[in-house]
C-alpha cells in the first residue's frame, strides 16, 4: 500500500495534538482539490475526504477517510495505520466503494478485474447546497477485454449534523451474457472507523431494530446503521439503498466493522436459490444508494428513521 495520503495523515496529526474538535461543525461549501489519482474534498479547511480515482493496487474506485460534517472520522483510516487500526482486508475496504465478486464471471471484489476510471463525465462543483461530479468508467476483465461501461453521479450534501452522500451508478454492459452472481461480496460497502466497530463497542441496527452484525447478517433490510462513541460523540454511517433499485439488499455485516448492502446474494445470504441478474448489451442496470455520516452529542437521540426519510425525498 501507498504511504499515507495527506487527508489520512491531517486526521492523525489532528487527533494526537487536539487542535480540532469535533464539537464544533463547520458551516462552509464543500471545496475540491483536484490530484492526478484522487480528489481531495474539504470544508472550512478541514479534509472530509478523498475520492480516489487512480490507484495501483485498490483497481477500483473509491472513497476514503470520509468524516462527519463535525470532523469526526467516520471510515477507517485509509490506508490503516499499523498499531492503531486492523489491518486485514487493507485492499479491498478502503473505506466507501462499490464492489462485485462475481460480475459476469470476473472478480472486481478483490481487485482481479480493474474498474477503469475513463475520465470526469462532470467536473466536481459546488452547486447550491451540494458537491455534484459525474464519471465515466469502464469495466476491464481479468483478460485485458472490457465486459460493460459504468456511469457514476455523485452528491455530498452536508446539513446540520449529517452528510448524505449519493451514489448513483448505472451499468451498460458491451458483450453477450452479462449477469450479476450470487455473492457475499456484492454491492455497496462501507468499513467504519477502528473505534465504531462491533468489536469496540459499536452497533449495528437494520430498519427493523434488529441488533449486532450477527443477527442481521443475510437478511432483508431497507437499511443498515453503524454507529458508536468517539471523543463523546455519537457518531455513524447509514447504508440505504435507493427505493426504487430493481432488488432488495440483503446484508453482509461483519462485527469487525464492514458492512455492505448486497441485493445480489440470495443463495449466500441462505434467502433462497440462487440468483442471477441477467442485462444485454445496450440496456442499463442502475443501482442508486444513499450513505449517511451522521454525528451528535452521546446524550442525544438520533433518530434514524426521520434520516432515511430525508434522505430519499
Amino acid at each position: 500500500m501507498r504511504s499515507l495520503s495527506r487527508c489520512a495523515l491531517v486526521a492523525i496529526l489532528l487527533f494526537f495534538s487536539g487542535m480540532f474538535s469535533p464539537g464544533d461543525e463547520i458551516d462552509a461549501a464543500i471545496t475540491n482539490e483536484m490530484k492526478p489519482d484522487h480528489l481531495v474534498m474539504s470544508r472550512g479547511g478541514v479534509c472530509i475526504g478523498e475520492f480516489w480515482f487512480d490507484h495501483p493496487v485498490i483497481l477500483r474506485p473509491f472513497f476514503a477517510n470520509l468524516r462527519a460534517p463535525d470532523g469526526t472520522q467516520i471510515t477507517r483510516t485509509f490506508p490503516p495505520v499499523e498499531g492503531i487500526d486492523a489491518t486485514d482486508h487493507a485492499e479491498m475496504h478502503p473505506g466507501l466503494w462499490l464492489g462485485f465478486g462475481n460480475l459476469a464471471g470476473e472478480d472486481f471484489w478483490r481487485n482481479k478485474g480493474r474498474i477503469h476510471h475513463e475520465g470526469f463525465l462532470k467536473d466536481p462543483e459546488w452547486q447550491g447546497d451540494r458537491l455534484t461530479f459525474t464519471t465515466k468508467c469502464s469495466l476491464i476483465g481479468s483478460d485485458g477485454g472490457e465486459i460493460a461501461m459504468m456511469e457514476n453521479r455523485f452528491e455530498f450534501i452536508p446539513d446540520q449534523g449529517i452528510m448524505r452522500i449519493v451514489w448513483d451508478a448505472m451499468l451498460t454492459p458491451v458483450i453477450e451474457g452479462f449477469f450479476f452472481g450470487d455473492q457475499e461480496e456484492m454491492g455497496l460497502g462501507v468499513r467504519v472507523a477502528t473505534p465504531l466497530t462491533e468489536k469496540r463497542g459499536g452497533l449495528i441496527t437494520n430498519s427493523f431494530g434488529t441488533t449486532t452484525a450477527k443477527a442481521t447478517w443475510g437478511q432483508p433490510a431497507a437499511w443498515c446503521d453503524y454507529s458508536g462513541l468517539i471523543d463523546g460523540k455519537r457518531v455513524g454511517v447509514m447504508i440505504v439503498p435507493d427505493a426504487a433499485n430493481s432488488a432488495p439488499s440483503w446484508w453482509h455485516n461483519r462485527d469487525y466493522g464492514v458492512f455492505v448492502s448486497n441485493p445480489f446474494g440470495r443463495s449466500a445470504m441462505k434467502q433462497g436459490d440462487l440468483s442471477r441478474i441477467e442485462v444485454k448489451p445496450g440496456e442499463t442496470y442502475r443501482l442508486k444508494h444513499h450513505v449517511i455520516l451522521h454525528s451528535a452529542q452521546a446524550n442525544e437521540t438520533v433518530d434514524l428513521k426521520t434520516l432515511v426519510r430525508e434522505a430519499q425525498q
